[in-house]
Protein backbone atom coordinates (compact mmCIF):
# COMPACT_ATOMS: atom_id res chain seq x y z
CA UNK A 1 0.00 0.00 0.00
CA UNK A 2 1.62 3.49 -0.67
CA UNK A 3 0.08 6.37 0.34
CA UNK A 4 0.50 10.34 -0.23
CA UNK A 5 -1.02 13.07 2.12
CA UNK A 6 -1.81 16.40 0.28
CA UNK A 7 -2.73 19.47 2.19
CA UNK A 8 -5.38 21.54 0.73
CA UNK A 9 -6.45 23.64 2.93
CA UNK A 10 -5.88 24.19 6.79
CA UNK A 11 -6.84 21.03 8.48
CA UNK A 12 -8.62 19.67 4.96
CA UNK A 13 -6.54 17.08 3.94
CA UNK A 14 -6.76 14.91 0.48
CA UNK A 15 -4.84 11.06 1.36
CA UNK A 16 -4.22 9.23 -2.19
CA UNK A 17 -3.95 5.33 -1.50
CA UNK A 18 -2.85 3.05 -4.26
CA UNK A 19 -2.88 -0.75 -3.64
CA UNK A 20 -1.27 -2.98 -6.58
CA UNK A 21 -3.47 -5.57 -8.54
CA UNK A 22 -1.22 -8.19 -7.10
CA UNK A 23 -2.75 -7.13 -3.65
CA UNK A 24 -6.26 -7.00 -4.44
CA UNK A 25 -5.80 -10.46 -6.12
CA UNK A 26 -4.74 -11.75 -3.06
CA UNK A 27 -7.38 -10.82 -1.32
CA UNK A 28 -10.07 -12.45 -3.97
CA UNK A 29 -8.29 -15.22 -4.17
CA UNK A 30 -8.46 -15.68 -0.50
CA UNK A 31 -12.36 -14.87 -1.13
CA UNK A 32 -12.46 -17.61 -3.44
CA UNK A 33 -11.35 -20.14 -0.95
CA UNK A 34 -13.33 -19.08 1.73
CA UNK A 35 -16.53 -19.39 -0.17
CA UNK A 36 -15.60 -22.72 -2.32
CA UNK A 37 -16.62 -25.17 0.85
CA UNK A 38 -19.84 -23.64 0.93
CA UNK A 39 -20.96 -23.42 -2.29
CA UNK A 40 -23.22 -26.06 -3.97
CA UNK A 41 -23.23 -26.61 -7.99
CA UNK A 42 -24.51 -28.84 -10.01
CA UNK A 43 -22.70 -31.53 -11.34
CA UNK A 44 -19.50 -30.39 -9.09
CA UNK A 45 -18.22 -31.59 -5.40
CA UNK A 46 -18.55 -29.72 -2.50
CA UNK A 47 -15.22 -27.57 -2.38
CA UNK A 48 -13.97 -28.66 -5.89
CA UNK A 49 -15.84 -26.15 -8.24
CA UNK A 50 -13.16 -24.08 -10.02
CA UNK A 51 -12.19 -20.86 -9.30
CA UNK A 52 -13.12 -19.22 -13.28
CA UNK A 53 -16.76 -20.91 -12.19
CA UNK A 54 -17.11 -19.29 -9.30
CA UNK A 55 -15.63 -16.10 -10.84
CA UNK A 56 -18.19 -15.90 -13.46
CA UNK A 57 -21.52 -16.88 -11.03
CA UNK A 58 -20.08 -15.03 -8.16
CA UNK A 59 -17.69 -12.76 -8.73
CA UNK A 60 -19.02 -8.84 -9.22
CA UNK A 61 -20.37 -10.00 -5.37
CA UNK A 62 -17.34 -11.15 -3.86
CA UNK A 63 -15.52 -8.12 -5.69
CA UNK A 64 -17.37 -5.87 -3.71
CA UNK A 65 -17.74 -7.83 -0.42
CA UNK A 66 -13.34 -7.56 -0.78
CA UNK A 67 -13.75 -3.76 -2.09
CA UNK A 68 -15.43 -2.57 1.00
CA UNK A 69 -13.39 -4.57 3.24
CA UNK A 70 -10.04 -3.51 1.83
CA UNK A 71 -11.32 0.35 1.40
CA UNK A 72 -12.62 0.12 5.72
CA UNK A 73 -9.21 -1.41 6.24
CA UNK A 74 -6.80 0.29 4.50
CA UNK A 75 -8.30 3.96 5.03
CA UNK A 76 -8.41 3.38 8.74
CA UNK A 77 -4.51 2.68 8.09
CA UNK A 78 -3.47 5.06 6.22
CA UNK A 79 -5.04 7.46 9.02
CA UNK A 80 -3.67 5.80 11.61
CA UNK A 81 -0.14 5.63 10.26
CA UNK A 82 -0.29 9.78 9.73
CA UNK A 83 -1.67 10.62 12.96
CA UNK A 84 -4.95 11.94 11.35
CA UNK A 85 -7.49 12.20 13.72
CA UNK A 86 -10.53 13.29 11.41
CA UNK A 87 -12.92 15.75 12.71
CA UNK A 88 -16.23 13.82 11.07
CA UNK A 89 -16.51 11.12 9.27
CA UNK A 90 -13.96 11.08 6.36
CA UNK A 91 -15.38 10.85 2.09
CA UNK A 92 -13.61 8.17 -0.01
CA UNK A 93 -13.69 8.76 -4.01
CA UNK A 94 -12.62 5.76 -5.83
CA UNK A 95 -10.16 6.52 -9.25
CA UNK A 96 -9.83 3.03 -10.44
CA UNK A 97 -11.19 -0.32 -9.38
CA UNK A 98 -12.00 -3.46 -10.68
CA UNK A 99 -10.91 -7.11 -10.67
CA UNK A 100 -7.40 -7.48 -11.86
CA UNK A 101 -6.66 -3.74 -11.65
CA UNK A 102 -4.95 -1.68 -9.34
CA UNK A 103 -6.97 0.31 -6.29
CA UNK A 104 -6.54 3.54 -6.56
CA UNK A 105 -8.55 6.48 -4.16
CA UNK A 106 -8.57 9.78 -2.35
CA UNK A 107 -9.75 10.10 1.33
CA UNK A 108 -10.59 13.42 1.47
CA UNK A 109 -10.76 14.27 5.49
CA UNK A 110 -10.87 16.80 7.74
CA UNK A 111 -8.65 16.81 10.62
CA UNK A 112 -8.41 17.57 14.23
CA UNK A 113 -6.45 20.45 14.86
CA UNK A 114 -3.91 20.72 17.50
CA UNK A 115 -4.44 21.09 21.05
CA UNK A 116 -2.14 23.10 23.04
CA UNK A 117 -2.51 21.84 26.69
CA UNK A 118 -1.12 24.43 29.45
CA UNK A 119 -0.69 22.94 32.57
CA UNK A 120 -3.73 22.31 34.53
CA UNK A 121 -1.89 22.91 37.73
CA UNK A 122 -2.16 26.86 36.98
CA UNK A 123 -6.22 26.80 36.69
CA UNK A 124 -7.55 27.93 39.93
CA UNK A 125 -11.35 27.60 40.97
CA UNK A 126 -13.37 28.14 43.73
CA UNK A 127 -13.80 25.58 46.09
CA UNK A 128 -16.58 26.07 49.00
CA UNK A 129 -17.82 24.27 51.97
CA UNK A 130 -20.60 25.57 54.01
CA UNK A 131 -21.08 25.72 57.44
CA UNK A 132 -24.86 24.61 58.47
CA UNK A 133 -25.70 26.14 61.69
CA UNK A 134 -28.06 23.95 64.22
CA UNK A 135 -30.64 26.08 63.47
CA UNK A 136 -30.73 25.62 59.94
CA UNK A 137 -30.88 21.21 60.58
CA UNK A 138 -33.44 22.14 63.08
CA UNK A 139 -35.24 23.92 60.52
CA UNK A 140 -35.19 21.08 58.28
CA UNK A 141 -36.27 18.42 60.63
CA UNK A 142 -39.62 20.59 61.39
CA UNK A 143 -40.24 21.32 57.73
CA UNK A 144 -39.84 16.87 57.47
CA UNK A 145 -42.20 16.59 59.99
CA UNK A 146 -44.55 18.54 58.36
CA UNK A 147 -44.47 16.89 55.41
CA UNK A 148 -45.42 13.64 57.27
CA UNK A 149 -49.02 12.48 57.23
CA UNK A 150 -49.93 11.32 60.82
CA UNK A 151 -53.59 11.00 61.39
CA UNK A 152 -55.27 9.00 63.98
CA UNK A 153 -58.99 7.94 64.26
CA UNK A 154 -61.66 10.44 65.27
CA UNK A 155 -64.27 9.67 67.50
CA UNK A 156 -67.32 7.61 66.13
CA UNK A 157 -69.53 10.41 66.56
CA UNK A 158 -67.32 13.39 64.71
CA UNK A 159 -67.99 14.91 61.97
CA UNK A 160 -65.30 15.22 58.64
CA UNK A 161 -63.17 18.09 58.33
CA UNK A 162 -61.23 19.93 55.67
CA UNK A 163 -57.82 18.32 55.58
CA UNK A 164 -59.39 15.34 57.90
CA UNK A 165 -58.52 11.73 56.04
CA UNK A 166 -61.58 9.90 54.64
CA UNK A 167 -61.17 6.18 54.18
CA UNK A 168 -64.05 4.69 52.07
CA UNK A 169 -65.48 1.87 49.55
CA UNK A 170 -67.74 3.08 46.53
CA UNK A 171 -69.13 1.53 43.89
CA UNK A 172 -69.99 3.97 41.11
CA UNK A 173 -72.72 3.97 38.48
CA UNK A 174 -74.04 5.98 35.06
CA UNK A 175 -77.75 6.35 34.26
CA UNK A 176 -77.98 3.21 36.77
CA UNK A 177 -75.70 1.01 35.51
CA UNK A 178 -72.38 -0.14 36.47
CA UNK A 179 -69.49 0.47 34.55
CA UNK A 180 -66.17 -0.14 34.05
CA UNK A 181 -63.68 1.13 36.90
CA UNK A 182 -66.58 2.16 38.56
CA UNK A 183 -65.73 0.57 41.82
CA UNK A 184 -63.00 0.74 44.90
CA UNK A 185 -62.07 -0.47 48.04
CA UNK A 186 -60.19 1.17 50.86
CA UNK A 187 -60.13 4.87 49.14
CA UNK A 188 -58.13 7.16 50.67
CA UNK A 189 -58.63 10.90 50.63
CA UNK A 190 -57.44 14.18 52.19
CA UNK A 191 -60.47 16.85 52.42
CA UNK A 192 -59.89 19.96 50.59
CA UNK A 193 -56.92 18.96 48.20
CA UNK A 194 -59.21 18.01 45.67
CA UNK A 195 -56.88 15.06 44.14
CA UNK A 196 -59.63 12.54 43.14
CA UNK A 197 -62.52 13.92 41.23
CA UNK A 198 -63.29 17.44 41.06
CA UNK A 199 -65.67 18.50 43.62
CA UNK A 200 -65.52 15.33 45.36
CA UNK A 201 -64.01 16.22 48.55
CA UNK A 202 -66.38 18.99 49.18
CA UNK A 203 -69.86 16.80 49.61
CA UNK A 204 -67.18 14.35 51.98
CA UNK A 205 -67.37 17.05 54.60
CA UNK A 206 -69.55 15.90 57.56
CA UNK A 207 -69.46 12.60 57.19
CA UNK A 208 -69.08 10.16 60.14
CA UNK A 209 -68.05 6.48 60.10
CA UNK A 210 -70.28 4.14 59.25
CA UNK A 211 -72.25 6.53 57.32
CA UNK A 212 -73.70 5.70 53.63
CA UNK A 213 -73.38 8.99 51.49
CA UNK A 214 -73.75 9.02 48.02
CA UNK A 215 -71.46 11.55 45.29
CA UNK A 216 -72.19 12.77 42.17
CA UNK A 217 -69.29 13.61 40.19
CA UNK A 218 -68.02 14.21 36.34
CA UNK A 219 -65.39 11.61 35.35
CA UNK A 220 -62.84 13.09 34.16
CA UNK A 221 -61.94 13.68 30.35
CA UNK A 222 -58.79 11.60 30.57
CA UNK A 223 -60.67 9.11 32.62
CA UNK A 224 -59.06 5.43 30.92
CA UNK A 225 -61.93 3.86 29.45
CA UNK A 226 -62.55 6.81 26.94
CA UNK A 227 -66.09 6.20 26.53
CA UNK A 228 -67.39 7.08 30.34
CA UNK A 229 -65.20 10.41 30.01
CA UNK A 230 -67.27 13.49 31.09
CA UNK A 231 -70.02 11.20 32.12
CA UNK A 232 -72.05 12.41 35.68
CA UNK A 233 -71.35 9.59 37.73
CA UNK A 234 -72.98 8.43 41.27
CA UNK A 235 -70.95 7.22 44.08
CA UNK A 236 -72.62 5.19 46.81
CA UNK A 237 -69.98 5.67 49.15
CA UNK A 238 -69.70 3.34 52.35
CA UNK A 239 -67.76 5.45 55.08
CA UNK A 240 -64.98 3.07 57.13
CA UNK A 241 -63.19 5.74 59.01
CA UNK A 242 -62.37 9.23 59.30
CA UNK A 243 -59.16 10.46 60.61
CA UNK A 244 -57.50 13.45 62.09
CA UNK A 245 -53.54 14.51 61.31
CA UNK A 246 -51.93 14.99 64.53
CA UNK A 247 -48.75 16.90 64.74
CA UNK A 248 -45.61 14.49 64.63
CA UNK A 249 -43.55 14.27 67.84
CA UNK A 250 -39.75 15.09 67.04
CA UNK A 251 -37.57 12.35 69.32
CA UNK A 252 -35.58 9.35 69.08
CA UNK A 253 -38.56 6.99 67.63
CA UNK A 254 -39.43 9.83 64.81
CA UNK A 255 -35.93 9.13 63.39
CA UNK A 256 -35.93 5.62 63.64
CA UNK A 257 -38.76 6.16 61.18
CA UNK A 258 -36.21 8.32 58.78
CA UNK A 259 -34.04 5.18 58.83
CA UNK A 260 -31.42 7.11 61.76
CA UNK A 261 -30.15 5.35 64.84
CA UNK A 262 -31.59 8.46 67.11
CA UNK A 263 -32.51 12.14 66.99
CA UNK A 264 -28.70 12.91 67.42
CA UNK A 265 -27.89 10.75 64.82
CA UNK A 266 -30.80 11.98 62.30
CA UNK A 267 -29.61 15.84 62.72
CA UNK A 268 -26.12 14.55 62.07
CA UNK A 269 -27.60 13.14 58.67
CA UNK A 270 -30.05 16.19 57.79
CA UNK A 271 -26.87 18.10 58.11
CA UNK A 272 -24.70 16.24 55.63
CA UNK A 273 -27.66 16.49 53.17
CA UNK A 274 -27.96 20.27 53.19
CA UNK A 275 -23.99 20.43 52.93
CA UNK A 276 -23.99 17.99 50.34
CA UNK A 277 -27.18 19.77 48.49
CA UNK A 278 -25.11 23.28 48.71
CA UNK A 279 -21.50 21.66 47.69
CA UNK A 280 -23.26 19.87 44.12
CA UNK A 281 -24.95 23.75 43.31
CA UNK A 282 -21.13 25.61 44.34
CA UNK A 283 -19.46 22.98 42.64
CA UNK A 284 -21.38 23.36 38.98
CA UNK A 285 -20.16 27.05 39.64
CA UNK A 286 -16.50 25.61 40.15
CA UNK A 287 -17.25 23.83 36.63
CA UNK A 288 -18.11 26.91 35.15
CA UNK A 289 -14.84 28.60 36.82
CA UNK A 290 -12.92 25.36 35.00
CA UNK A 291 -14.33 25.79 31.24
CA UNK A 292 -13.69 29.42 30.76
CA UNK A 293 -10.28 29.32 32.14
CA UNK A 294 -9.97 26.22 29.51
CA UNK A 295 -11.39 28.83 26.79
CA UNK A 296 -7.93 30.59 27.45
CA UNK A 297 -5.82 27.29 25.89
CA UNK A 298 -4.75 27.88 22.47
CA UNK A 299 -6.40 26.06 19.26
CA UNK A 300 -4.72 26.34 15.93
CA UNK A 301 -8.19 26.32 13.98
CA UNK A 302 -11.79 25.31 14.15
CA UNK A 303 -12.74 22.38 11.76
CA UNK A 304 -14.95 24.31 9.40
CA UNK A 305 -17.28 20.94 9.47
CA UNK A 306 -17.99 21.21 13.38
CA UNK A 307 -18.33 25.07 13.12
CA UNK A 308 -21.10 24.15 10.62
CA UNK A 309 -23.09 21.33 12.37
CA UNK A 310 -22.90 23.55 15.62
CA UNK A 311 -24.24 26.77 13.90
CA UNK A 312 -26.66 24.52 12.37
CA UNK A 313 -28.23 23.42 15.94
CA UNK A 314 -27.62 26.77 17.41
CA UNK A 315 -30.08 28.31 14.72
CA UNK A 316 -32.48 25.41 14.60
CA UNK A 317 -36.31 26.48 14.65
CA UNK A 318 -35.33 29.41 12.87
CA UNK A 319 -36.19 30.57 9.47
CA UNK A 320 -32.98 31.67 6.92
CA UNK A 321 -33.50 35.39 7.29
CA UNK A 322 -33.04 35.15 11.36
CA UNK A 323 -30.84 32.52 10.55
CA UNK A 324 -28.55 34.55 8.61
CA UNK A 325 -28.94 37.69 10.82
CA UNK A 326 -27.78 35.71 13.90
CA UNK A 327 -25.23 33.73 11.71
CA UNK A 328 -22.06 36.17 13.32
CA UNK A 329 -23.04 35.55 17.22
CA UNK A 330 -24.17 31.62 16.68
CA UNK A 331 -20.17 31.48 14.91
CA UNK A 332 -18.77 33.05 17.73
CA UNK A 333 -20.39 30.60 20.43
CA UNK A 334 -19.92 27.80 18.01
CA UNK A 335 -16.61 28.40 18.13
CA UNK A 336 -16.25 28.34 22.42
CA UNK A 337 -18.09 25.43 22.19
CA UNK A 338 -15.98 23.21 19.71
CA UNK A 339 -12.95 24.69 21.22
CA UNK A 340 -13.44 23.82 25.08
CA UNK A 341 -15.11 20.26 23.57
CA UNK A 342 -11.62 19.66 21.66
CA UNK A 343 -9.44 20.40 25.22
CA UNK A 344 -11.31 18.48 27.07
CA UNK A 345 -11.30 15.63 24.53
CA UNK A 346 -7.33 15.25 24.15
CA UNK A 347 -6.86 16.21 27.70
CA UNK A 348 -9.35 12.91 28.26
CA UNK A 349 -6.79 10.78 25.57
CA UNK A 350 -3.97 12.54 27.05
CA UNK A 351 -4.84 11.15 30.92
CA UNK A 352 -6.64 8.15 29.39
CA UNK A 353 -9.95 8.28 30.76
CA UNK A 354 -12.73 5.92 30.14
CA UNK A 355 -16.33 5.58 30.84
CA UNK A 356 -17.30 1.84 31.36
CA UNK A 357 -20.31 -0.05 31.28
CA UNK A 358 -21.14 0.14 34.77
CA UNK A 359 -20.75 4.02 35.15
CA UNK A 360 -23.48 4.81 31.90
CA UNK A 361 -26.05 2.38 34.09
CA UNK A 362 -25.41 3.76 37.28
CA UNK A 363 -26.47 7.29 35.45
CA UNK A 364 -29.21 5.79 33.97
CA UNK A 365 -30.48 4.47 37.41
CA UNK A 366 -29.82 7.46 38.60
CA UNK A 367 -32.23 9.36 36.34
CA UNK A 368 -34.95 6.50 36.86
CA UNK A 369 -34.40 7.70 40.88
CA UNK A 370 -35.41 11.51 39.38
CA UNK A 371 -38.31 9.93 37.92
CA UNK A 372 -40.45 7.73 39.91
CA UNK A 373 -43.67 6.09 38.39
CA UNK A 374 -42.50 6.67 34.93
CA UNK A 375 -38.93 4.33 35.05
CA UNK A 376 -40.37 2.51 32.09
CA UNK A 377 -40.72 5.56 29.97
CA UNK A 378 -37.06 6.68 30.68
CA UNK A 379 -35.75 2.78 29.80
CA UNK A 380 -37.30 2.49 26.89
CA UNK A 381 -36.68 6.03 25.71
CA UNK A 382 -32.74 5.21 26.11
CA UNK A 383 -32.86 1.50 24.57
CA UNK A 384 -34.60 2.75 21.36
CA UNK A 385 -32.64 6.14 20.97
CA UNK A 386 -29.14 5.24 20.59
CA UNK A 387 -27.96 8.97 20.12
CA UNK A 388 -29.42 9.73 23.62
CA UNK A 389 -27.66 7.12 24.94
CA UNK A 390 -24.49 8.11 23.29
CA UNK A 391 -25.21 11.96 24.71
CA UNK A 392 -25.41 10.66 28.72
CA UNK A 393 -21.84 8.93 27.63
CA UNK A 394 -20.72 12.24 26.86
CA UNK A 395 -21.54 13.91 29.70
CA UNK A 396 -19.54 11.03 32.23
CA UNK A 397 -16.70 11.37 30.31
CA UNK A 398 -16.90 15.32 30.78
CA UNK A 399 -18.02 15.61 34.23
CA UNK A 400 -14.92 12.96 34.56
CA UNK A 401 -12.51 14.87 32.75
CA UNK A 402 -13.49 18.01 35.07
CA UNK A 403 -13.03 15.69 37.90
CA UNK A 404 -9.29 15.01 37.24
CA UNK A 405 -8.75 18.63 36.37
CA UNK A 406 -10.07 19.46 39.86
CA UNK A 407 -7.27 17.18 41.82
CA UNK A 408 -4.69 18.54 39.60
CA UNK A 409 -5.70 22.15 39.86
CA UNK A 410 -5.50 24.98 42.37
CA UNK A 411 -8.50 25.52 44.61
CA UNK A 412 -9.59 28.73 46.19
CA UNK A 413 -10.83 27.04 49.52
CA UNK A 414 -13.34 29.07 51.36
CA UNK A 415 -15.55 27.95 54.09
CA UNK A 416 -18.72 30.11 54.11
CA UNK A 417 -22.39 30.67 55.59
CA UNK A 418 -25.60 28.90 54.23
CA UNK A 419 -26.65 32.94 53.74
CA UNK A 420 -23.37 33.42 51.89
CA UNK A 421 -23.79 30.57 49.96
CA UNK A 422 -27.24 31.57 49.02
CA UNK A 423 -25.46 34.95 47.96
CA UNK A 424 -23.25 33.37 45.37
CA UNK A 425 -25.78 31.08 43.89
CA UNK A 426 -28.58 33.42 43.68
CA UNK A 427 -25.82 36.06 41.98
CA UNK A 428 -24.79 33.38 39.46
CA UNK A 429 -27.97 32.50 38.60
CA UNK A 430 -29.15 36.04 37.77
CA UNK A 431 -25.89 36.47 35.69
CA UNK A 432 -26.99 33.06 33.80
CA UNK A 433 -30.77 34.74 33.75
CA UNK A 434 -29.04 38.17 32.17
CA UNK A 435 -27.26 36.34 29.68
CA UNK A 436 -29.66 34.17 28.54
CA UNK A 437 -31.92 37.04 28.05
CA UNK A 438 -29.34 38.64 25.85
CA UNK A 439 -29.17 35.84 23.25
CA UNK A 440 -33.20 35.57 23.52
CA UNK A 441 -33.50 39.21 22.60
CA UNK A 442 -31.42 38.55 19.80
CA UNK A 443 -33.17 35.99 18.80
CA UNK A 444 -37.06 37.30 19.31
CA UNK A 445 -38.16 37.24 15.69
CA UNK A 446 -37.67 33.23 16.30
CA UNK A 447 -40.96 31.50 15.15
CA UNK A 448 -42.06 28.52 16.81
CA UNK A 449 -38.68 27.83 18.47
CA UNK A 450 -38.02 27.35 22.14
CA UNK A 451 -35.78 30.41 23.92
CA UNK A 452 -32.51 28.43 23.64
CA UNK A 453 -31.80 27.14 20.48
CA UNK A 454 -29.59 24.43 21.99
CA UNK A 455 -28.74 22.78 24.48
CA UNK A 456 -26.37 24.29 27.01
CA UNK A 457 -22.88 23.28 25.88
CA UNK A 458 -24.01 20.88 23.58
CA UNK A 459 -20.86 20.75 21.43
CA UNK A 460 -18.26 20.88 25.15
CA UNK A 461 -19.23 17.36 26.13
CA UNK A 462 -16.30 15.57 23.90
CA UNK A 463 -16.15 12.35 22.38
CA UNK A 464 -13.70 10.12 22.00
CA UNK A 465 -11.91 9.85 18.33
CA UNK A 466 -13.21 7.14 16.66
CA UNK A 467 -11.01 4.80 13.83
CA UNK A 468 -12.59 6.38 10.23
CA UNK A 469 -14.98 4.82 8.49
CA UNK A 470 -15.85 6.00 4.82
CA UNK A 471 -18.95 7.85 5.04
CA UNK A 472 -19.84 7.92 1.16
CA UNK A 473 -17.98 6.34 -1.77
CA UNK A 474 -17.97 8.05 -5.05
CA UNK A 475 -17.49 5.97 -8.07
CA UNK A 476 -15.98 7.29 -10.99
Amino acid sequence: MKVTVENIKGLNKDIKVFIDKKTMSTHMDAKYEEIKGTVNLKGFRPGKVPKEILKRQFGQAIFSEVLDKVLKETSTKALEDNKIKPAGQPKLDLKTYGEDKDLEYVISVTELPKVELKSVENIKFDEYSVKIDNSETDKRINEIAKSQNNFKDVADEAKALKENLVIFDYKATIDGKEFTGGEGKNTQLILGKDLFIKGFDDQLIGVKKNDEKVVEAILPENYPHKEFANKKASFTCKIISVRKSEEVKINDEFAKNLGAKDLADLKILVSKQINDEYKNSLGRLAKTQILKEIENFKVDEIPENLLEEEVKILSQGMNEEDSKKSRKKFEEIAKKRIKVGLILNEFGEQNKIKVTEQEIQAEVQKQLRMMPGQEKMVMEFYQKNPSALASLRGTVYEEKIIDVIKSKAKPNKKEISKDEAEKILKEHQKQEHDHNHDHDQEDSQKKSAPKKAAPKKAATKPTKTKKAAPKKVSKK
